[in-house]
């Protein structure tokens, strides 16, 4: 007797949920397909897989596809993920890279691809049990692989804290520093950024540059920040004044 193979595709737009089961009806009619609008119910359809295959978007409600394959793969490191996103951001091929376990396949496809290369990586990662990673997303990732130019992760946090418009006291509360600790998590960032601290304050350009909004400008175009995310990190933050303002009365 033959098992019938599901597969979970966590996707909250319709449309491409269409699309993308209509992809693995044509090639694998006897595959059974379930739906998540969101990362929670994602995980736990996965979860009740022995071998979990997934198909899953990065920006979804309730539990984002970075974090939602991070509890999975906690659980159950043999999955099979493919994310298929229209974002390469720096941001996510920074934080999936630290939670992939050893030896795990995985695929990331980009959704302005043509349908055939979208079917190749679902095939390859799903059922041919081998990595896809798109060639755009390849190009972050060595620039995410690089020292010179990545971000460590207290250098992350300083990028988001400037990005949600913390001034160096407030920053010094939240994250336990002294002053001179929080300007040197910045002069830090502005390394990794790029930003030579000397060309924006020389005497031919003066004042013109604020180095945390250029900072904030650089790595939004480098996608290291996007607003999605940074709507995430505002509830975060509006949680902890909430708890310091309590503490201080």
């Amino acid at each position: 007797m033959n098992t019938v193979t599901t597969l979970v595709i966590a996707e909250d737009n319709p449309k491409d949920f269409d699309f993308l089961q209509k992809i693995v009806a044509e090639w694998n009619g006897s595959c059974r397909v379930e739906r998540a609008v969101n990362g929670l119910v994602a995980l736990e359809l996965a979860l009740a897989q022995e071998t979990p295959l997934v198909i899953s978007d990065i920006q979804m409600p309730q539990m984002n596809g970075i974090d939602f394959a991070k509890a999975l793969w906690e659980r159950k490191p043999q999955a099979r993920i493919v994310f298929w996103s229209q974002h390469k951001d720096e941001m996510y091929v920074r934080a999936l890279a630290r939670i992939v376990p050893p030896d795990t396949v995985y695929g990331y496809v980009l959704k302005s691809n043509p349908r055939e290369r979208i079917e190749s990586a679902i095939r390859t990662v799903l059922f041919d049990d081998q990595c896809w990673i798109d060639p755009e997303v390849r190009k972050v990732q060595g620039r995410t692989g690089s020292s010179q130019s990545a971000l460590s992760d207290i250098e992350f946090e300083a990028l988001v804290d400037i990005s949600l418009g913390l001034t160096d006291n407030l920053i010094a509360q939240r994250r336990y520093l002294s002053r001179r600790g929080v300007q040197s998590r910045l002069n830090s960032l502005y390394g990794k950024l790029g930003l030579d601290q000397e060309q924006f304050q020389s005497e031919k350009v003066g004042d013109a540059f604020n180095l945390r909004n250029r900072a904030v400008a650089v790595a939004m175009r480098r996608g290291l920040i996007n607003a999605f995310e940074l709507e995430n990190e505002e509830e975060e933050l509006q949680g902890w004044l909430k708890r310091f303002r309590a503490s201080r009365h």
